[in-house]
């Protein structure tokens, strides 16, 4: 008997803050992405944080904001990836996922690490803040732009999660420089 062909499926949208969006892109690329840069934004502040008050060395800072961003986006890529295989979820690819996700880790990390590479450190310092906001203030755009989330609820949220961890940084790296 003869096969019936049916029609290619149309692919879903996703209505966004500024128009639709590919679902499945939203789903296998942007929340990927916009997870490892929340994780590699975050997660990184405290370590690079304590060590440039610990230490006053801006490059030990530096060295410090590497390793976390690295390490930190090697595990984020493996978790994504070995989250779900993709067939149940219609997440797709667990091995392109997981890239997205480690490389947006560590770009989230790196990006206010970089400035330690300036000599200075109160320099490195307010222009690693700047960035910091910069991150923190994309990845609620992100939010906002892709997810629908309401862009006052988003800042708020992502800015004060960023601040919290950036508050015990600083707070820890003054500790142990104090004793």
């Amino acid at each position: 008997m003869p096969e019936l062909q049916t029609a290619p499926e149309e692919p879903r949208q996703v209505e966004g803050a500024f128009g639709k969006h590919d679902h499945d892109f939203v789903l296998q690329r942007v929340q990927p992405a916009l997870l490892g840069l929340m994780d590699g934004s975050v997660s990184t502040l405290a370590p690079i944080f304590a060590a440039a008050e610990l230490t006053h060395r801006p490059m030990s800072a530096f060295y410090v904001g590497l390793a976390a961003s690295v390490g930190a986006g090697i595990s984020m890529g493996l978790a994504e990836a070995l989250s779900d295989d993709g067939s149940v979820t219609g997440r797709g690819s667990p091995v392109g996922r997981g890239v997205v996700t480690g490389l947006a880790t560590v770009l989230g990390g790196m990006l206010h690490t970089l400035p330690f590479l300036l000599p200075s450190l109160s320099l490195a310092l307010d222009f690693a803040y700047v960035v910091v906001f910069v991150e923190l203030i994309t990845i609620a755009y992100i939010r906002y732009h892709f997810m629908k989330s309401p862009l006052g609820r988003t800042i708020v949220q992502v800015v004060v999660g960023g601040g919290i961890v950036f508050a015990i940084g600083i707070v820890l790296g003054k500790i142990g420089a104090a004793g």
